[in-house]
Parts: C-alpha cells; sequence; structure tokens
C-alpha cells in the first residue's frame, strides 16, 4: 500500500483529563530488519554521539508517573520499555483480557504504539494518540528524557513516521463510532457474514463504554431469588401499581405497562413468595415512570425486553460478571451485575478477542474521523472521513446501511447549555463531564441532523453525583460505592445526610449541588458483607487502584475510628456521630427520614473510609430519533433509508432520566439491534 509521510506537528501539553487505572507494561522488541536499516542511518546521521546503555526517566501521565526504558546500542536506539504507568487500559495504556494478554485488535496504546514507532523509525516525532494526549505525551517526552541522557539533542531523531495512505473502501456496513454500541452492532453484523468497516476518531475503540461503572441492568430470577424482599422494598412495586398521569395518552401507556406488572405482582403475592421479585415489564415500567414518562414506551419495551438476551449473548462471547446481584447506583432496584474486570476493560477486551476473531470481515478504521454521510436520494449509501494522521479525505462506501454510534454529547459545553432548557438543572457550561472529552462531542447527531434525520428528548441531561473532585471523572472510589447503595450513607461536609442514597439520579444530583462547596462523601464502615480490608494488600478501587494510592492522591480519606475521620475531614464529631447512630437507628425500624428503601448493614466499626465526589454531567438521554428497531426517522417519522442508529446518539430510550446500569444495556441491545434490523432490510 501506498505510504505517505505526515509533517512533523508540534504537541504540547493539554489540560484534557481522562481517568485510568491499573500498573502495565509493554516492550518493544530489539531493531530487526527495517528497523535495524532505520537505525544503521539514525547511528551514521548522529555520527555515532549517542552512547550506548540504558536509560530511564519518567514523566506525569493522566493518573501517576510514566516510567521509560530506552536502550542505546551503537548509537541508535535498539529497545524502548514503558517499565511502569497507571494509565487508563484501552485508552492511554495497554487493554489486556484477564489472563493479562495484551489486546490490540481494537487499535494500539500510547505505551504500545510510540515505542515501537521510535525504534523502528528511530525518530521522536511520532504522533499523539487521539483520546489519550496525555498519555502520548508523557511517553514521548520521557523517551526524549533518555536520549538528552545518552548525549543526543531534542533534534537528535529528527525523522518522521510514514503513515499508509487509506483509500476510499467498500463495505456491506459501516459503523460510526467504536464505543459500545458501535462495536456491538458491527460484532452482530459480522457474526452474520457481513463485512464491516468502523470509523473511529480516537486511537482504539472503547468510547465511554471503556470508562463506565461496567453495571448492567436484567431481571435475572437464577440471582434474584436468592435475595429476600424486605416490606420497604415492596412498597415501591405498590406505589408504582397505583400511580395516575395527568395527560390522557401517558395514562394510557402507563396503564399498558403496568398491567403485566399487576398481573405478576398478584401471582407473587397469591404464591406467598419472599425472594426478590422482578420481570422483563417491571423493568420497563420503573424504566419509563423514573424518566418522567418522557421515554418512547416502545423503545423502553425494545431495551429492557431484550435485556436479558443481550446479556447472554456478550457472556457467550467470554465476557464475566461477578456472581452476586446488586443495585447500581441509581439504579432503583437490585438487577445489577458487575464486570469482574475494572470499568469497561471486561467488555471491551471481549469485544477486542471477537473483533481479532472477525478481522476478515471487520476493518478497523481508527484515527479516522467521520465528517458527512453520503446520500443517493434518499437513501444514506455512504460516509465520508478524514484520516487523522494524513489529512486524506475518503468514502466508505455501505451496500446494506450505515449505523451511527458516535455517542452522546456531554463533553460539548456548547451544546449542553444551548439544550439545558427543562428548567431541572443551572448553568451547566462549567460543569465537569464524567465522560470523555473526544468520545462525547455530539458529532453524529450533527451528521445525522444534516443528512435528514429528526432529534428527540434533546433538553434531557442527566448528571452523576460519582465525578471525583479532581477531574470529575468516574474512577478512584471503593467498589462499594458503584454497587452496594445498601451498605454506605452520604454526608455533606457538616459531617450530615442530606439525601436518599439509592434514589434517583437526579435527585440526588440536585441535592449534591445545594451543599456547601457543592461536594458531599460517601462514607462506608468496615461492616457489611461486600467490605474488604482496606489493608489487605489485594484491595483494589472499582478501576483497579490500591488503597495506599487513593490515600496518598487525595482519592479517599479513612480512620480507624469516626471520631479521627471527622478531625481529618473538618467536621463536629458529635454531628458525624450523631449522624451515623440515626441512621443505625433506621436500619434497625426501616423507617427512613429520607425514604430510604435499602438497608442492610448498620456503620459500627472502623476502618471509616470518606470518598469525596461532586456531580457531573454524565448522559445526555436526548439525540437522534429512532423507531423500536433502530432506524432512524425524519421530522415527519419515516425511515430514512440505509441509517440505523444505536446508544448514547440516540433519543427515546430514557427520558428524564437514566437509570443506572440501563446505559451498557443500551449499547449492547440497541447495537446489535441496529445489526439485526439491517440485515432484515437486506
Amino acid at each position: 500500500m501506498k505510504k505517505v509521510l505526515r509533517s512533523t506537528v508540534a504537541v504540547t501539553l493539554a489540560a484534557l483529563l481522562i481517568a485510568g487505572c491499573g500498573a502495565q507494561q509493554t516492550q518493544a522488541p530489539a531493531a530487526t530488519g527495517e528497523a535495524a536499516d532505520a537505525a544503521q542511518e539514525t547511528a551514521e546521521a548522529t555520527g555515532g554521539s549517542l552512547t550506548d546503555g540504558t536509560y530511564t526517566a519518567s514523566k506525569n501521565g493522566m493518573n501517576d508517573m510514566v516510567e521509560v526504558s530506552v536502550t542505546v546500542e551503537g548509537g541508535a536506539i535498539s529497545a524502548v520499555e514503558v517499565t511502569s504507568h497507571s494509565e487508563t487500559p484501552g485508552i492511554g495504556g495497554e487493554l489486556k483480557d484477564a489472563s493479562g494478554n495484551v489486546l490490540i485488535a481494537g487499535g494500539k496504546t500510547p505505551v504500545t504504539l510510540i515505542p515501537e514507532q521510535v525504534v523502528e523509525f528511530q525518530t521522536l516525532n511520532v504522533d499523539t494518540v487521539t483520546g489519550a494526549t496525555i498519555t502520548s505525551l508523557a511517553v514521548t517526552n520521557a523517551i526524549r528524557d533518555c536520549i538528552e541522557q545518552a548525549g543526543g539533542s531534542k533534534d537528535s531523531l529528527g525523522g518522521e513516521v510514514p503513515h499508509e495512505a487509506r483509500t476510499d473502501m467498500d463495505a456491506d456496513v459501516v459503523v460510526v463510532g467504536g464505543g459500545g454500541a458501535g462495536v456491538a452492532a458491527a460484532i452482530e453484523a459480522a457474526q452474520n457474514g457481513r463485512s464491516v468497516v468502523i470509523i473511529e476518531k480516537n486511537g482504539s475503540v472503547g468510547g465511554d463504554t471503556l470508562v463506565c461503572g461496567a453495571i448492567y441492568n436484567t431481571a435475572i430470577p437464577e440471582m434474584q431469588e436468592q435475595v429476600e424482599m424486605t416490606d420497604t422494598v415492596k412498597t415501591t412495586i405498590e406505589n408504582a401499581l397505583a400511580l395516575k398521569a395527568d395527560d390522557p395518552e401517558k395514562q394510557k401507556a402507563l396503564e399498558d405497562l403496568q398491567a403485566p406488572v399487576k398481573e405478576q405482582w398478584d401471582a407473587y403475592k397469591a404464591e406467598g413468595r419472599t425472594d426478590l421479585y422482578d420481570s422483563k415489564e417491571w423493568h420497563a415500567l420503573q424504566t419509563w415512570i423514573n424518566g418522567d414518562m418522557v421515554a418512547d414506551p416502545e423503545l423502553v419495551k425494545a431495551l429492557t425486553y431484550n435485556a436479558y438476551d443481550g446479556l447472554k449473548w456478550i457472556e457467550d462471547m467470554g465476557m464475566e460478571f461477578k456472581p452476586e446481584i446488586g443495585q447500581g447506583a441509581g439504579a432503583l432496584w437490585q438487577r445489577t451485575l458487575t464486570s469482574v474486570m475494572p470499568m469497561g476493560t471486561g467488555f471491551f477486551s471481549t469485544y477486542a478477542k471477537e473483533l481479532d476473531r472477525l478481522a476478515d470481515k471487520i476493518t478497523l478504521y481508527e484515527e479516522c474521523t467521520a465528517t458527512e454521510l453520503v446520500k443517493d436520494g434518499d437513501a444514506v449509501v455512504a460516509v465520508k472521513a478524514t484520516d487523522n494522521r494524513t489529512g486524506t479525505e475518503i468514502t466508505v462506501n455501505a451496500s446494506q446501511g450505515v449505523i451511527i454510534s458516535t455517542g452522546g454529547f456531554s463533553a460539548n459545553g456548547a451544546m449542553v447549555q444551548e439544550n439545558n432548557s427543562t428548567g431541572k438543572w443551572p448553568d451547566l457550561t462549567n460543569i465537569a463531564t464524567t465522560n470523555r472529552f473526544s468520545s462525547s462531542q455530539g458529532d453524529g447527531i450533527t451528521m445525522a441532523v444534516q443528512a435528514g434525520a429528526s432529534l428527540t428528548d434533546m433538553d434531557q441531561i442527566q448528571l452523576l453525583y460519582l465525578g471525583n473532585i479532581q477531574d470529575g471523572q468516574l474512577t478512584k472510589y471503593p467498589p462499594r460505592d458503584v454497587n452496594g447503595t445498601d451498605q454506605i450513607i452520604f454526608i455533606n461536609t457538616n459531617g450530615e445526610r442530606f439525601v436518599r442514597e439509592d434514589g434517583r439520579r437526579d435527585q440526588i444530583c440536585l441535592a449534591v449541588m445545594q451543599q456547601p462547596d457543592q461536594i458531599f462523601y460517601m462514607l462506608e464502615s468496615g461492616d457489611g458483607d461486600l467490605y474488604k480490608d482496606i489493608k489487605d494488600p489485594s484491595w483494589r478501587s472499582a478501576d483497579g487502584f490500591t488503597f495506599q494510592y487513593l490515600e496518598e492522591n487525595g482519592y479517599i480519606v479513612w480512620d480507624e475510628t469516626l471520631e479521627g475521620l471527622a478531625g481529618k475531614l473538618n467536621m463536629d464529631p458529635a454531628t458525624l456521630q450523631a449522624t451515623v447512630d440515626k441512621f443505625n437507628e433506621t436500619v434497625d425500624s426501616g423507617k427512613d427520614e429520607f425514604d430510604r428503601t435499602l438497608f442492610s448493614t448498620k456503620l459500627e466499626n472502623g476502618p471509616w473510609v470518606a470518598t469525596p465526589r461532586q456531580a457531573c454531567i454524565h448522559h445526555t438521554m436526548g439525540g437522534i430519533t429512532i423507531d423500536a428497531k433502530a432506524h432512524v426517522l425524519d421530522g415527519e417519522g419515516n425511515i430514512i433509508k440505509g441509517l440505523y442508529a444505536a446508544g448514547e446518539t440516540t433519543g427515546g430510550i430514557h427520558g428524564g432520566n437514566r437509570l443506572g446500569g440501563n446505559a451498557v444495556v443500551d449499547t449492547v441491545v440497541f447495537g446489535k439491534l441496529a445489526a439485526d434490523t439491517l440485515i432484515e432490510d437486506n
């Protein structure tokens, strides 16, 4: 394939912050073949001025220091190794499976790609990886430091990295966006024999799903029958079945969703059961009413009715969940499964293996930004895109259809505030986001509108209260804080509870934003069945960090005694003790001042751990209008031929408040559904 040279681009440290975890290592092989020739040329060009030896340096990455080792032999670089780092797996750091094998089918990350390029091409003029700028610069600058130690200068290795010129391409299916929904769609299409091209603007696939809380909601009787249903939990169903809507159309939709649940609930009570009741119909009813009856009921049913089959689909590919069922943050029911691997790495290590298996059918165009949907008459037939590396414009033709899955717009402050019109939220212009800046710009929504698509629920924006107070990312918190709502309480900086911890995400966030400094602490003790000793060397945060790392970097505060913790948090010890005592009385009585329904654990024994958090923009529920089969619709409600959409780029599924744990379900169900519908249409 023809090669072109990209002109050298000066890179400067960006302020973009994205979260990460898990110290890993990678090593580039010693120079051989063409690389050896390049090394010889380097030695000649520098007059052999680089002194042989092994040099080390470290630079600040996204989360901690990135340490690099460079070996010089014969005046040229023979090996580069990233020896230690804590960068996000799949973004800055390597994506690995549960056995520690590095997976590259979804794209190479900076700690792997940059050392390889430096050795092969004997240059420091390597590109930053889109979506991982901070890590890229840390690796490059550490290598540069090593070269200077070897007697070189910043200009010693001034060559360029050649990039293969991408050309126009034909495929059955073009998927725009390689996040959870896009990769699910690509895999489903390829499993059914279609050729697929994924266009992904970042250096690797993953999107926001890679940095999610990795929780998945579905009714799963074989696990829920092990959970005892308390009287307080039963009131949730009774209240939902007694609910009425003011609007006649919504009342009809409500009755249609209530009817099967009422029948099931009556049968449950008649049988004298005590295990936890659940069903796809109850999941649908909860999703719709707790989205303020804003969503399209048919889309809600498509989501919840297919959630279990989606679970089995990804499990059949190797996805693993922990054996406990719980209630995720904002999930409102104990139907939440949590990935065995931290954050979204379990999903994407599973997907990466399938991408590798289907490599003859799936082509990944990473570092490639889609710019336009191409129409032939009234049908979408292709996608125009620009290669990030070379600036080359290409067209990828889709003989059967295009699937848009570019995510939401939570990182696009102007777009967020432009649509922040419900009156629910204050000005959100300067509110941080839990999502990746590069993945959540709403570009797919813009392209779809230009192709004639209509939009739904663009004013519905969700905040989440789990953003860390340093950069807003959904990272660096104890595992119980995401799926152990029954074993923690939330306190403000005065040491007082202020909200129902197992309530809706929007209600919690609004309460957080009314607290001093708009922050709060998730407080847990050494009690409960999910407790793991913080002194256990195997203790890890929900995203893979050690307890020591979280403490040293200010992500948590702890003490053996509650009084000692109060002192570290500048709280009145008596106030904090009274707060805990009152909650413990609530656990005994089952009646809570904030109407909390989950009470499994009294907080009595140290150590006491407080995790500071803030409310951040997390999910945009509005987007491209689709029907229940993932067809994209125009302003008249007509199907736009050849165009489908899935994931957060769509609207109408979650309404005014998305239940925690439903987003990953959305990516799996609608990603797969979009591919299935496309296949049916052809």
